[in-house]
């Protein structure tokens, strides 16, 4: 929906300048072109830039309630909010919008703190109470929208992206070595880390309540799976289908309000055609799809969204992505992501924003979520597998590492840690290596192990990849930032709370079935869509990697030979030269393909790095 920032004088010490919230906000105008405004007290500066979705004349924030001692700033869309504001004028509060944001003021006036579970929406948000003093802000429950801050000699800064606190004349550039060390461990960076020291990103699930000088992160949400596998029947199953075909109705019928046109996402696969195939029924007028497809037939998954169009009969854009696209489009997409980047996966998710933009539409339905919430990845698979076989032997260190971070010494997520120590030793440079100890984050749990105790295998690595993979990567990266590169705003119904709960409370049987993925999704899908897709294998949507990246001889990617050369590599430090080089050289080999996604892509990790040291202007990282 928009952009925030501001600035909160914790010291009430009146240092705010309009000036710093300008230029912040001027920084993140690709996520709001639509206007901007503020409002500045003697300490505080609440900004708000723009995208207009719902209530178009009146929408504009920050929004006061009715006596004008609550200011409201909030990015994102609260999907219940019309039974939410009826509840609320039948308690005599009167609304001065149409806009679905304003009824998270009339709940803090009722409620307080308390009211954020009855919001099933994506949002970030601030509200100032005058009054008390106090400033409250909030991350919605599974991380869609995100919150930055930091604290500088009394100074709360916040914003919806990093570039915005940047801004602050106040704010050092650093790198997070922490947060780096966990790219090359986990899927990416764990919240509330970021790849810049001393900036945080609010956690999902979890608010601020900031009074005076004392800042309060408080847990208000949380997944939560049945400690005991729950049974069923064949004669369930029906049920099971029809609660899931209402809730999901539901969510993206509530996803595609809007005052202006919304359109959807059309990967191919399974989650996006459902999607594409519910919408279809309820969008009036024009229905808007959009996919990428890519010129190597391997990777392209063409033939199945043209089967989905031709039965939705959608109006369809497809945008293609070549390699040079991709060598051309790296700096960009890392400078909006603001981390370096485990893949080249995000240059295809701009490509696609940049041509809903491109159609005047401003939303889109998009399927992120099924495949942590159903059973999707091949570990699930793997999990039953072993299970069954028990036949991996492991060292006592990694046996240690697992308990540690896992709190089971059997349990596998994606690679052993002790090979992936190997090639951090051989991937650093001897002085990162020097301070490993200091940055390692294989020194505390990234998860609440208690949380995993006791649920199935399956309900764990769902917890897992809804903490790892879903927030801060998948959401952030992919999501988030590369629509709102090009002022779109992503929407996602597997995201609904209906869905989750219903998700979470299943039997874990009907996710993973006999080694089928995603069983009650198919099931669901069967007479909707058409065969080839429900059962077709999982398609990896993992855009080019370096590999042909380090092949092409255009003008567009010249600029990789010199990130890759001895003398820049030994000047940023971090990495070691040699090893780097000698990974050059085995990219480079005709026909080498890496096997995605069971390694890490190193070279673009380093080659992303240096464009985000270059891209931020950062001089200094040890």
């Amino acid at each position: 929906m928009c952009g925030i920032a501001g600035i909160y004088d914790l010291k009430g010490k009146n240092r705010i300048q309009r000036e710093t919230i300008t230029r912040m906000l001027e920084k993140i105008r690709h996520r709001g072109p639509d206007g901007m405004d503020t409002h500045i007290d003697y300490n505080i500066a609440l900004g708000f830039s723009r995208l207009s979705l719902i209530d178009l004349e009146h929408g504009m924030q920050p929004l006061s309630n009715e006596d004008g001692s609550l200011i409201l700033i909030c990015n994102g869309e609260i999907y219940n909010y019309k039974e939410l504001r009826n509840s609320m004028e039948q308690r005599g509060h009167r609304f001065r919008t149409k806009t679905d944001v304003e009824v998270i003021l009339h709940l803090y006036e009722e409620y307080q703190t308390r009211f954020l579970n009855r919001l099933n929406g994506q949002f970030a948000f601030v509200i100032y109470d005058k009054k008390r003093g106090e400033l409250f802000c909030a991350r919605d429950h599974v991380g869609i929208t995100p919150f930055f801050y930091t604290i500088v000699d009394g100074l709360f800064i916040f914003a919806s992206e990093i570039k915005a606190i940047l801004e602050h004349e106040w704010i050092e550039r650093k790198v997070d070595l922490t947060a780096m060390d966990q790219m090359f461990t986990f899927p990416g960076i764990i919240a509330p880390r970021t790849m810049f020291q001393g900036i945080s990103s609010l956690e999902h699930g979890h608010y601020l309540h900031i009074c005076k000088e004392k800042v309060c992160n408080v847990e208000y949400w949380d997944l939560e799976y049945p400690k005991q596998e729950i049974g069923f029947t064949d004669r369930d199953i029906p049920h099971y289908l029809d609660e899931l075909d209402g809730i999901l109705k539901q969510s993206i019928k509530d996803r595609l309000h809007a005052d202006v046109p919304v359109g959807f996402y059309l990967s191919g696969g399974l989650d996006s055609s459902l999607i594409a195939y519910y919408a279809n029924k309820y969008i009036e007028g024009e229905r808007n799809s959009f996919s990428i497809n890519f010129p190597d037939r391997r990777i392209s998954e063409a033939e199945s969204q043209k089967l989905m169009v031709g039965q939705i009969r959608s109006m369809h854009t497809e945008s293609m992505v070549a390699p040079e696209s991709i060598a051309r489009l790296l700096p960009r997409t890392v400078y909006h992501s603001e981390t370096p980047l485990k893949e080249t996966y995000n240059t295809a998710s701009y490509v696609l924003s940049e041509s809903v933009h491109g159609k005047n539409v401003k939303a889109v339905l998009t399927g992120e979520g099924a495949d942590e919430l159903f059973g999707g990845y091949v570990g699930y698979k793997f999990d039953k597998i072993r299970g069954i076989n028990k036949k991996e032997k492991l060292s006592d260190e990694e046996r240690r590492l697992r308990y540690l971070i896992w709190g089971d010494a059997d349990f596998l997520y994606e690679r052993n840690f002790t090979d992936l120590l190997k090639w951090k030793k051989q991937i650093y440079s001897a002085q990162l290596l020097e301070r490993f100890h200091e940055f390692n984050c294989l020194n505390y749990s990234v998860v609440p192990v208690e949380k995993l105790k006791d649920v199935s295998i399956i309900n764990r690595r769902s917890y897992i990849d809804f903490k790892l993979r879903l927030p801060e990567h998948l959401l952030a990266g992919h999501g988030d930032r590369m629509c709102y590169a090009n002022s779109i705003e992503a929407r996602y119904p597997f995201l609904d709370l209906n869905v989750i709960r219903f998700a979470t409370q299943m039997p874990s049987e009907l996710k993973l079935h006999h080694l089928k993925e995603k069983y009650i999704l198919k099931k669901l899908a069967e007479n909707k869509l058409p065969d080839k897709i429900i059962h077709r294998p999982k398609f990896a949507f993992v855009a080019q990697g370096t590999p042909e990246l380090l092949q092409l001889k255009s003008e567009e990617a010249e600029y990789l030979y010199d990130i890759l050369s001895y003398e820049k590599l030994k000047r940023m430090g971090l990495f070691n030269p040699d090893y780097v080089l000698q990974l050059v050289h085995q990219y480079e080999q005709p026909g080498y393909q890496l096997n995605l996604p069971f390694e890490h892509d190193l070279l673009i990790l380093v080659i992303t790095f240096a464009l985000f040291l270059e891209e931020f202007h950062i001089q200094s990282v040890l």
